[in-house]
């Protein structure tokens, strides 16, 4: 039989014994310019959960929240095509406009204009420490801890993915527990989730804040330090998945070679004790000098920076004496290190909403008895740990540390935080502060011609009352990653993320 030509069919030879047949591959005008290097055949084919092309999009009269100058830029039309904004211009209907001379078409031949009048366009939301293979589906941390299956959590973790980009948080920086498959099945689209910087597993001794094992626990710690399997674990998910033990230099030297051998952006360690971990104090400090020195190098070989777990100024100071870049939490910090953090350019992450939600009566019995003592003297330090830091000017990045269930509450940080900051700062704190930590303050963090297209369009100023955001399903309208509408709570916004179904007459 005779195929018609089409610029829909493809015609693949094929060869069954000696006898050549040709196939014909049906598909859509969009997907018919899909090509790839697998001797012409479609990517769509080779990758069918590949999203559509990405479409064309004028927003008009919109009001532009600029994160940087702290200000809202009223009026303006924003033209975003091909993942990135290509152009901001006022909307004066007096002069000719830029966008109708430079509006051109997407792959689909049109451009679509959106009305923004009274709404406010903020660059996507970024959380820099998250823990996505931590997922819910259990009570408790000991029971969260105990899941010995690791397809548990990588099956769970597309639902803790997309919800996170549904509260409007385009981009988060996992510290401790995704890898890079996740990663790539995000930004080839396989489902939907947020941009990700991962660290693999984060490092920590024997005893610390990411050996789980309890003190009559005496198996094996496992995987050394290298990346495979073992016993230990850290902040709950599958035993190892979240950290991996190794003690004296070079095994430190290993571990931290393994986790960027396997796609880490960065690295994390465990300087001091920890809420979550069974068996150390909040006041120790780990891991020698020696030790954090040759992480620090490795990372450093490798372009890239380390970050630390630490609450006391005994371990920020230990961290960072020894090259390390970040600090996580630090709720018990003192005017002296927040200062001599300031001096040294250190970034400080703190997690205020994860003590919150584990002392809350909603998730009463979340955290074993000794632990929630531990829990209880770091959130009374939490808010004083912001003021402290803000008075030093220690640059401030967003983060939620939230596990298993608890990740719910991941939005809950801005209004925590609003007691203490003002709604600027602690914008700022998601996005431009964020950004320049991540190494990405030309792409990621605003609203201007060049950056990514990762936006919210909100039903209020973020300025006036960023808790707000803490409500993402009656204020986040529509969220926009990489120039496409992957969550739409609007009308007049439909999602273009994925493919729909063509209609049958």
């Amino acid at each position: 039989m005779k195929i018609p030509s089409s610029p829909f069919h493809r015609h693949h030879s094929s060869t069954v014994g000696q006898t050549a047949i040709s196939i014909p591959v049906m598909m859509s005008q969009s997907e018919a310019t899909w090509t790839s290097a697998f001797g012409g055949i479609p990517e769509i084919v080779i990758k069918p959960w590949k999203p559509p092309p990405r479409r064309t999009y004028l927003f008009k009269r919109a009001n532009l929240v600029d994160t940087a100058q702290g200000t809202i830029i009223s009026n303006v039309n924003i033209k975003i095509a091909d993942g990135v904004i290509k152009l901001i211009e006022k909307n004066d209907p007096r002069i000719t406009s830029l966008a109708h001379h430079q509006r051109g078409e997407d792959d689909l031949g049109s451009v679509i204009e959106v009305d923004l009048e009274g709404k406010f366009l903020c660059p996507g939301l970024i959380d820099c420490h998250v823990h996505v293979s931590a997922v819910p589906g259990e009570l408790s941390l000991s029971s969260t801890a105990a899941i010995s299956d690791p397809a548990i959590s990588l099956l769970r973790q597309p639902f803790v993915c997309s919800q996170m980009l549904s509260r409007g948080f385009t981009t988060v920086r996992d510290t401790g527990g995704a890898t890079l498959a996740l990663k790539e099945a995000i930004e080839e689209g396989v489902f939907p989730g947020p941009r990700l910087f991962i660290c693999n597993r984060a490092l920590s001794q024997t005893g610390g804040h990411g050996d789980l094992r309890g003190a009559h626990d005496h198996k094996n710690r496992g995987g050394g330090g290298g990346g495979g399997g073992g016993g230990e674990g850290c902040c709950g998910g599958s035993a190892g998945q979240l950290a991996v033990v190794c003690d004296g230099v070079p095994e430190c030297i290993r571990a931290a070679r393994e986790q960027l051998r396997t796609g880490a952006d960065f690295i994390k360690i465990m300087v001091g004790g920890g809420v979550a971990s069974p068996t150390d104090r909040l006041t120790n400090t780990q891991f020698t000098a020696a030790e954090v020195r040759a992480i620090c190098d490795v990372a450093e070989s490798y372009g890239t920076y380390v970050t630390a777990h630490a609450y006391t100024p005994k371990a920020i100071r230990h961290a960072v004496d020894n090259g390390v870049k970040g600090i996580e939490h630090g709720n018990l910090i003192d005017e002296a290190t927040a200062r001599y953090m300031a001096e040294r350019g250190i970034w400080l992450t703190p997690t205020l909403v994860t003590y919150d939600a584990m002392a809350s009566d909603e998730y009463a019995g979340f955290l074993p008895p000794e632990n929630q003592r531990k829990n209880e003297e770091v959130l009374r330090q939490g808010l004083k740990s912001l003021t402290i830091a803000e008075k030093a000017g220690v640059n401030m990045c967003y983060g939620s540390d939230l596990l298993g269930p608890l990740t719910r509450e991941q939005s809950k940080e801005f209004g925590i935080r609003s007691v203490i900051l003002k709604s600027k700062q602690v914008l700022q704190s998601a996005t431009v502060n964020a950004a320049k930590m991540l190494g990405q303050e030309s792409f990621l963090g605003q609203l201007k011609p060049g950056y990514a297209a990762d936006m919210l369009i909100l039903n209020v100023n973020p300025f006036n009352d960023v808790a707000m955001l803490d409500e993402p399903k009656k204020h986040v309208l529509a969220v926009i990653k990489d120039g496409r509408v992957c969550v739409s709570r609007w009308r007049k916004l439909p999602m273009d993320a994925t493919h729909g179904e063509e209609l049958i007459e």
